[in-house]
């Protein structure tokens, strides 16, 4: 059955789809991390026009977050699912199985990304906000110029 969450943002609330039968143990901890309000008033830290946003990381420099497992867990790449278009949601990692709580939606098709990045979900509802982050003017550290946050994301039973 699939699973979903809802974030409050900035630009409007964003709904996801969540894979659990391809990514079951990041999608067990998104959703315990989103129960324990972990990713409440957080920021999109990251922006970078027609390719993605990311989130996830509660110190909002990009170098933070932690999963439910301790610091990382490994990845789980799935070959049935690939980055064909925008609205992918996958976590955002420093190499291979060095996951932890931060996550990146796509703004557009980003086949280098395949089997570099567990895909665990996609945009329900919400794509014309997703594409509104994407357009935000960001410095060049691709961080926002104003801040572009999660009020609070909600598991959707």
């Amino acid at each position: 059955m699939a699973q979903f969450v809802s974030l409050e943002t900035s630009v409007g609330n964003i709904v996801l789809e969540l894979y659990t039968q391809h990514a079951p143990k990041t999608v067990t901890n998104f959703t315990e991390l989103v129960k324990r309000n972990y990713y409440n008033d957080t920021v999109f830290h990251r922006i970078i026009k027609d390719f993605m946003i990311q989130g996830g990381d509660p110190t909002g420099t990009g170098r933070g977050g932690h999963s439910i497992y301790g610091k990382k867990f490994e990845d789980e790449i799935s070959p049935e699912l690939k980055f064909t278009g925008a609205g992918i949601l996958a976590m955002a990692n420093a190499g291979p199985n060095t996951n932890g709580s931060q996550f990146f939606i796509t703004l557009a098709p980003t086949p280098h990304l395949d089997g570099k990045h567990t895909i665990f979900g996609r945009v329900y509802e919400g794509m014309t906000f997703v594409r509104r982050l994407g357009n935000v003017k960001t410095d060049a550290q691709d961080r926002p110029d104003v801040p572009m946050k999660i009020y609070r994301a909600t598991l959707l039973e």
